[in-house]
């Protein structure tokens, strides 16, 4: 894969970097979930750097970092949950109504929560 340079010239990309950034979905998003409520103010980068340095730091943490996204997204939930915004067994309610709610979808239909066959309407 090239890419052009400012003068107009093909240069070839290192190896690798043609290769996707995220190897799933769910890791971009986690991705974006924590630049976004960084610019919110929810948090610093040090403070995030330091959640994730501890989660990639744990002995489980595998060698060829190929679960480096599972902590990251440990890390956010750590972090939100040690400041107060969302506590583990909410944040774990939430994904297990979107997984219902994703079984319960047809295929090629949009994912919604109110497909969440418990889903409950607020008042």
């Amino acid at each position: 894969m090239s890419r052009p340079e400012p003068n107009g010239v093909a240069a070839d990309l290192p190896a690798g970097l043609d290769a996707p950034v995220f190897a799933e979905p769910w890791q971009a998003e986690a991705f974006a979930m924590t630049v976004a409520l960084h610019d919110k103010g929810l948090f610093s980068w040090s403070e995030w750097a330091q959640a994730l340095s501890t989660e990639v730091g744990k002995p489980d943490a595998a060698a060829d970092g190929h679960d480096y996204y599972e902590h990251w997204l440990a890390a956010l939930e750590r972090l939100l949950a040690s400041k107060g915004l969302a506590a583990k067994p909410d944040v774990d309610a939430m994904a297990e109504a979107w997984e219902r709610a994703a079984h319960a979808t047809p295929h090629g239909k949009p994912i919604l929560l109110e497909n969440d066959p418990e889903f409950e309407s607020a008042p």
